[in-house]
């Protein structure tokens, strides 16, 4: 049997242990959650027919690169704001604004800090910061009523438009591929291990649509091997606006579907919802 001594010596090593992986996941967590393409984008123009390059300008000091991008087919006079999730840039997601401007929608696609060559470090105060210098520039620059704007959160963009439309309503909210919150999701990578409380970010999505009474639409691939497909389930069940869930059989996180047309038709339903209840 192990004298006194032995196990003391066992049980400090295996404490200092825990705590150089507490300060290193502290330290180091960003760098798991935020997989920014910083080089540039090309000109909207040499994409979409019509469309413009705009600056975005945040409350901190910041100015932004987006694209606005005009509808293609028959306006329906409603834009989308579309948030990314947390790899890439804007430029990952042409062909999902090309996918909603054939739908009829105006988008507004942009990079946050740190992404597509702006300026800045990714956190989530300062992605909150972002959103809202987006949804500035749609409703005085470009003079969108909050009731003909959608938002679009895809994957860690879902937490972005949720907050956003805490403090700014929008018409309606699609979110794609939702997960409850950062804790949970950070459980599940370790393997059950109660490291919420080092997280610096908390992205509650959950947390934030049960407070926001809008119309909503949940999207999910069954086939998701990043956001569990029980988590956006969950998403959808604490949502306080009417919801409808669209589950593409098959389908895995960044499936070109998740791209395009599959997602821009579900826009395309919530926005005929929101419209057959005015």
């Amino acid at each position: 049997m192990p004298s006194v001594p032995v196990l003391m010596r066992v049980l400090v090593t295996l404490l200092v242990l825990l705590c150089v992986l507490a300060f290193a996941a502290w330290g180091f967590q960003r760098r798991l959650i935020y997989f920014p393409d910083a080089s540039p984008v090309p000109p909207a123009a040499s994409l979409f027919p019509g469309a413009q390059d705009v600056r975005l300008a945040t409350t901190d000091g910041l100015e932004l690169g987006g694209w606005y991008v005009p509808p293609t087919a028959a306006p329906r006079d409603v834009t989308v704001l579309v948030a990314n999730g947390n790899g890439g840039n804007r430029e990952g997601r042409a062909s999902l604004a090309a996918a909603l401007a054939a739908e009829g929608f105006a988008v507004l696609l942009f990079d946050y800090r740190g992404y597509g060559g702006n300026p800045g470090t990714p956190t989530s105060a300062g992605l909150a910061l972002d959103a809202r210098a987006a949804h500035r520039f749609l409703l005085q620059d470009k003079g969108v009523p909050p009731s003909r704007l959608i938002y679009l959160g895809e994957s860690l963009g879902t937490a972005v438009v949720s907050d956003l439309a805490l403090e700014h309503p929008p018409a309606g909210l699609l979110l794609r591929s939702p997960f409850t919150d950062l804790g949970s999701m950070a459980r599940r990578m370790f393997f059950g291990l109660p490291v919420g409380f080092l997280l610096r970010d908390r992205f509650a999505v959950a947390d934030a649509v049960s407070r926001v009474d809008r119309p909503t639409t949940v999207v999910y691939g069954t086939a998701d091997d990043i956001v569990p497909p029980a988590e956006s389930v969950a998403v959808a069940e604490a949502a306080r606006g009417s919801v409808e869930l669209v589950v593409l059989e098959g389908i895995g996180h960044n499936d070109d579907v998740m791209f395009g047309a599959g997602v821009a038709s579900a826009v395309a339903a919530l926005s005929d919802r929101i419209d057959a209840a005015r």
